[in-house]
């Protein structure tokens, strides 16, 4: 049942979870060897007319061998899957890897053009749109990749020289200005940036904000007034770096779990922090104010990550948690929301920063922490309080789901749930498209794949053409 908790190590989760990842070695999380384009794809039901765009999604597909007993999960060379949809139609499918240095050298082209930062550019971990361009992003202080709509890389950016530094790998997107926030955290500096683009694609703000020992913050929050960040026990590990991990962090027990909140907008920033309960968070769902200044942060929490399995995040159940940051008591009210395993939460983005009812997430398998996917899709209502579930039959299990507004004025998640599901009986994969108005029954429409895609990380529906 959900609990709740104060900030103190009684809080949180007992146990550990079962370091289990024989199922990476299954047909599903088995990288592709070519790039192919398909057209003319077989659809089931009724693709909605409404449904004009492409949807995209990103992960790591190795070029090559791949070991997961030796290699990091998260480490392969980055590929890009999209289906172009329109006119009740799926038109194509098609796949390409994005043209970092090693993947142009090993396919005998040239280098991707464009400015450069750090010693790695591989990108494999995210998409967003922004000022007319499709990035891919990712951590570690790579440069985003510019792809256009054939899926091919076009450039690395740094947004007409005004990024200082490195990106990250989930920028957010203020619904209300239209401003893309990044929290660039490097492996070399104390410091965070906190980025401001504006809606031209050019940095208009990089306030930074000091930090202990190079947390990896992969991802953090937004309010209409602050940003909120996550400084939790994992972080840069030089060993690791030094034996050459793509990913140099581990999980430090000795370090302090806090929650940073910096007021936005501000050229010297000043991060208020609050203690937590040790753990780790990948994703958070969304952060939103009250007008007493309260912060309610929901959040994907893992117990702990890269301990014992320095390659897989497999060492934790992740569940749907709530905290609640008084910044005037300097205290945190930690609840659990739901203790089904789960990650890849998603929301309307039209309430990103803003008070939220619905959340999306994925259902994984309890026996798998380092999965990607899961049996079902999860729909959290936080004023009924219920959770509906979309089960997938056969044996198939679903990826990140992205939601699309029925219109620009529909209801909050009103709309359409799009996942990328894969099927084991023909070792393809199909699209799914969930109606919201019936979340539970059928999908409105499956789009048939004539190949795998295999189990990624981020989706992203960019509409009309680009």
């Amino acid at each position: 049942m959900p609990r709740t908790t104060g900030h103190t190590p009684e809080g949180h989760l007992p146990g550990g979870f079962p370091h289990r990842t024989a199922h990476l070695l299954e047909r599903g999380y088995q990288p592709v060897s070519a790039e192919t384009e398909h057209t003319a794809l077989t659809v089931h039901g009724t693709l909605p007319p409404a449904l004009d765009g492409t949807f995209l999604r990103i992960g790591a597909n190795a070029r090559g061998a791949h070991d997961p007993a030796v290699d990091h999960s998260f480490g392969a060379a980055g590929m890009v899957h999209g289906l172009r949809l329109g006119d009740g139609r799926a038109h194509w499918y098609r796949n390409r890897w994005l043209r970092g240095d090693a993947i142009s050298r090993a396919l005998g082209e040239l280098p991707t053009p464009g400015p450069r930062h750090g010693a790695d550019d591989n990108v494999n971990a995210n998409l967003v749109r922004h000022a007319g361009r499709t990035l891919a992003v990712t951590d570690g202080g790579a440069l985003p990749l510019v792809i256009d709509s054939g899926l091919r890389t076009l450039a690395r950016t740094d947004f007409d020289g005004t990024l200082p530094g490195g990106f990250c790998a989930h920028p957010l997107t203020d619904p209300v200005t239209g401003e893309l926030h990044a929290v660039a955290a490097g492996q070399t500096d104390d410091e965070v940036l906190l980025l401001t683009v504006d809606v031209e694609g050019r940095v208009r703000g990089a306030s930074p904000v000091p930090v202990k020992g190079r947390p990896w913050m992969h991802s953090f929050a937004l309010t209409e007034r602050h940003t909120v960040l996550f400084d939790l026990p994992v972080a840069y590990d030089a060993a690791e770096a030094r034996a050459g991990s793509p990913v140099p962090y581990s999980w430090q027990g000795d370090r302090d779990a806090r929650i940073g909140i910096v007021p936005r907008g501000r050229s010297e920033a000043t991060a208020l922090w609050l203690e937590v309960s040790p753990c780790f968070v990948f994703h958070p769902v969304n952060a939103f104010e009250d007008a007493d200044g309260r912060i309610t942060v929901d959040v994907i929490r893992h117990e702990r990550a890269f301990d014992r399995d320095r390659l897989h995040p497999s060492e934790s159940a992740p569940t749907l948690w709530r905290w609640t940051l008084d910044p005037r008591e300097g205290a945190v009210v930690e609840r659990q929301l739901d203790d089904r395993v789960q990650e890849f939460p998603r929301i309307d983005e039209r309430r990103t920063g803003l008070p939220h009812r619905y959340a999306f997430t994925v259902e994984l398998d309890p026996e798998q922490g380092a999965a990607l996917c899961g049996p079902a899709l999860l729909r959290h209502d936080h004023v009924s309080g219920r959770a509906d579930r979309h089960a997938f039959t056969g044996g198939r299990t679903a990826g990140e789901g992205v939601f699309v507004p029925r219109d620009a004025l529909a209801p909050e998640a009103d709309g359409w749930l799009l996942t990328l599901v894969y099927d084991p009986a023909t070792d393809r994969s199909e699209l799914h498209v969930l109606d919201t108005a019936d979340f539970t029954g059928e999908p409105a429409a499956v789009v048939q794949l004539p190949m795998r895609v295999p189990h990624g990380f981020h989706a992203l529906w960019v509409a009309g053409e680009w």
